[in-house]
């Protein structure tokens, strides 16, 4: 790649008010968007494309066929688009997409895709906090919040306004649940259900209260998935059992947020978490 330096009075395009400092290196052939501000010491190679008003912060690296949307902040140090950590990748050529308003704090890490052709996407209007790796062929929805040093390994789905804690750990397939959260230092290799809080090892906590009210939910439509999470956990049927009794039932066949709760389950590959005994009992009413 060529050292090319630009600066403020340099600027290729200053009628589009774009800020590149002196000491930042960026490839003639990366597309850099209108209003956009790339920091002291980083790097944007060849293939990048970042949108308008974005914020590339001092010695971030944005490498490979990375596409990164409007209104974005990555932060110091942070690489996005780097190889796969993957033994089976051979040099594909491969993609990460970013959408419009997420912030990518300090050393976040994010991978490109493995196979020839494949993406790893993060949505809109997410926050990774410092440390967090996002790896190959992951998926995050949007609004959701990943905290200082959550690691995702491959192919995992993170969907719309999931919370995790941090140092939570996630193997490769695993699918978070939307409306989820994760409680810091949670191990998981099995699928958390939407609105289920997580803890310990594949185990579920009752339901993330907080997180649904903060969401807008209103107290009858908590306490009609805490109704579908106890006949899904707290009754003598089974899982397969518990899903057609609630597509079923008229109180919950036809509700919107029980069909999001009873699909995710139905497609787990992975299965789901199982309830944490210990906890069971003290379930709050909401």
């Amino acid at each position: 790649m060529p050292n090319m330096q630009q600066n403020p009075q340099q600027n290729p395009a200053p009628d589009r008010n774009i800020t590149i400092h002196p000491r930042a290196i960026v490839h003639p052939n990366a597309k850099i968007g209108e209003g956009t501000t790339i920091g002291a010491d980083a790097i944007v190679d060849e293939f990048v494309e970042i949108g308008d008003r974005c914020e590339i912060r001092a010695r971030a690296i944005v490498t490979g066929h990375t596409k990164i949307g409007n209104d974005n902040q990555i932060g110091y140090g942070a690489i996005i688009g780097s190889e796969p950590q993957d033994t089976s990748y051979k040099g594909a050529i491969s993609f990460v997409e970013i959408g419009d308003r997420n912030v990518l704090r300090e050393y976040v890490t994010v991978n490109r895709g493995t196979k020839e052709g494949s993406f790893t996407k993060i949505g809109n209007d997410n926050m990774l906090f410092t440390g967090a790796h996002v790896a190959h062929n992951c998926t995050i929805s949007d609004r959701v919040i990943i905290v200082n040093n959550v690691l995702l390994a491959g192919h995992v789905e993170v969907h719309n306004n999931a919370f995790m804690g941090g140092d939570s750990v996630v193997h490769q397939f695993t699918r978070i649940g939307a409306f989820a959260m994760i409680r810091g230092q949670t191990r998981l290799g099995m699928d958390v259900p939407p609105y289920c809080m997580a803890v310990d090892t594949n185990m579920v906590f009752g339901l993330n209260r907080l997180g649904l009210r903060r969401n807008g939910f209103s107290h009858e439509r908590r306490r009609t998935i805490l109704a579908a999470y106890e006949i899904l956990y707290k009754s003598d049927r089974n899982r397969t059992q518990a899903i057609e009794f609630l597509g079923a039932d008229p109180q919950f066949a036809d509700n919107p947020d029980i069909q999001l709760f009873c699909n995710f389950i139905k497609s787990s590959r992975r299965g789901i978490c199982k309830l944490y005994e210990r906890g069971a009992s003290r379930i709050e009413e909401d």
